[in-house]
């Protein structure tokens, strides 16, 4: 045949729209032309694929070739498309024939000796195949990436005669099988580690059953960070679908996915010097930023007044939204961005204000400026505001204490209340909607009267009176209550520190 088809994926974000490649041999002046708004790494394919053909055995064609990739207003890049053109060249010069090449999708990088490289972006094609019914070709180095997703459907290959032989059904390959991890095994700091600071832990569970944002302020080298870094150790198990969102993210961005840390919640922990466009994402071609690589997982900011304003004031959507768009003059990205976020900061500039040792020299003023450079909508979102206070003596504190639990034991209470909000809402509590507040947090004319009182008193916004409700719906949920009461409510209030400062 003169004409042949093979399909392949480009990568828009985390979505992979199918690419058709459409491969058209006829006589006239030798040449290739690649048409359908290929960028710069794709129009260089031809010379990768050139040589690959040749060192595979094959002839290249001395004709005039012209290879579309369909649709033509689909932007084109990366070196993906190297083999589905090369199998399309070697088709429709008839080297090969097949009659099952709509049965797969494929893609992979050329080496110019015909072996196949890795490709990024893998997860998100391996998830769109798997719905479109095809089987995926790709190289072996990304097959066991794509076989989180997408099982018994991958055929792994090293080269491009390898594909050729597979299909031609002279040498079938077969399905990747992939190792089986022990990816459930979780190597995280012990909340064991962290002496004292009992309501600290107990704002740290509470914050990881519902999924609840949460600041910490307190004064240098009293634990933040530590209760921060030990979060990920008391969180649920992912899902299936929260680890494929997740992956798919990661596995489009520079660093890659690593299969190891399939069912892992990521724990991202950018510098305060960070930009706003490192945060959201960004660029010529919009790549995911840290709150999306945090999807599903944490965003540790630490010395939060340190980051610029207007740095900051780019989550405020995202926390209420949970994806982030990102518009350019030519392209539009949509990543996910569902992060659950923990902030720490200190009282004051010098980091002692309201010490017990009293070293703090700032004048109010000086304090006042520190706390304003986050503003107040941004701290209205956040869900729960906790002191972590110097503790005396606390190298003295046994490691036996009855009182102190280890991650583990904490993060059985966490999966259970969260299986109860699974089970109920049909996901976490920080995630509920007005219409399910009013449905699965309704309190009794007692409890109503009492948390219309401390509204009014602390002047707080309807955001914080439904942020109120949700945190204390988790705390019933973690004393295994249906119905949330005065002392759920009174808890969850005690969490809006700065709430309670600012109406004195």
């Amino acid at each position: 045949m003169s004409l042949a088809v093979v399909y392949s994926r480009a990568g828009v974000g985390v979505s992979a729209p199918l690419v058709t490649i459409e491969v058209h041999v006829s006589n006239g002046l030798p040449g290739l032309s690649i048409v359908g708004l290929p960028e710069a790494s794709v129009k260089e394919s031809k010379d990768r694929v050139r040589g690959a053909i040749i060192n595979s055995n094959f002839e290249f064609p001395a004709k005039r070739i012209i290879i579309n990739l369909a649709p033509a207003d689909l932007p084109k890049e990366g070196g993906r498309f190297d083999l589905p053109i090369a199998v399309g060249i070697l088709l429709a010069s008839g080297q090969i024939q097949s009659n099952n090449t709509e049965e797969f999708e494929m893609l992979g990088e050329l080496a110019l000796s015909g072996m196949l490289r890795e490709v990024s972006g893998v997860l998100p094609v391996a998830l769109q195949t798997q719905k479109a019914g095809r089987k995926l070709i790709l190289p072996t180095g990304n097959a066991g990436e794509a076989s989180l997703v997408c099982k018994d459907e991958i055929v792994a290959a090293d080269s491009l005669l390898t594909v050729c032989l597979h299909l031609t059904g002279q040498k079938q390959l077969n399905f990747y099988q992939p190792q089986v991890s022990d990816s459930g095994q979780e190597n995280h700091p012990d909340m064991l580690d962290v002496k004292g600071q009992y309501q600290a832990k107990r704002a740290m569970e509470i914050a990881a059953a519902g999924g609840h944002s949460i600041i910490m302020i307190g004064s240098p080298g009293t634990g933040k960070t530590m209760l921060a870094c030990r979060l990920p150790g008391i969180l649920p198990e992912m899902t299936e679908s929260e680890s494929a969102e997740a992956a798919a993210v990661q596995s489009i961005s520079t660093q890659g996915f690593e299969p190891e840390n399939w069912r892992k919640r990521a724990f991202r922990a950018p510098h305060h010097t960070a930009s706003a466009v490192a945060l959201v994402g960004g660029g010529g071609n919009p790549k995911p930023g840290e709150i999306s690589l945090a999807h599903n997982g944490v965003l540790f900011l630490d010395e939060l007044p340190e980051f610029g304003r207007h740095v900051l004031e780019v989550l405020r959507e995202p926390m209420e939204s949970g994806r982030i768009i990102i518009s350019r003059a030519a392209r539009q990205a949509e990543y996910p961005a569902r992060f659950q976020l923990i902030a720490a900061m200190n009282p004051c500039p010098c980091g002692y204000h309201g010490d017990k040792n009293g070293q703090c020299r700032c004048t109010e003023e000086q304090v006042m400026r520190y706390k304003n450079k986050i503003s107040g909508p941004l701290m209205d979102r956040i869900d729960m505001h906790i002191d972590v206070p110097r503790l005396e003596n606390v190298n003295q504190l046994s490691d036996k204490d009855p009182n102190t639990e280890s991650s583990l034991q904490i993060r059985q209470r966490v999966q259970a209340a969260r299986d109860r909000q699974s089970a109920r809402n049909g996901h976490c509590n920080a995630q509920l909607e007005v219409k399910e507040i009013e449905k699965y947090c309704k309190l009794d004319d007692s409890s109503q009267q009492f948390l219309n009182q401390t509204i009014e008193k602390l002047k707080l916004s309807n955001r914080a009176y439904h942020r109120i409700l949700k945190v204390a719906r988790t705390i019933a949920d973690i004393e295994e209550q249906d119905n949330v009461t005065i002392k759920h409510i009174a808890e969850a209030v005690n969490y809006r520190r700065f709430d309670r400062i600012s109406s004195r």
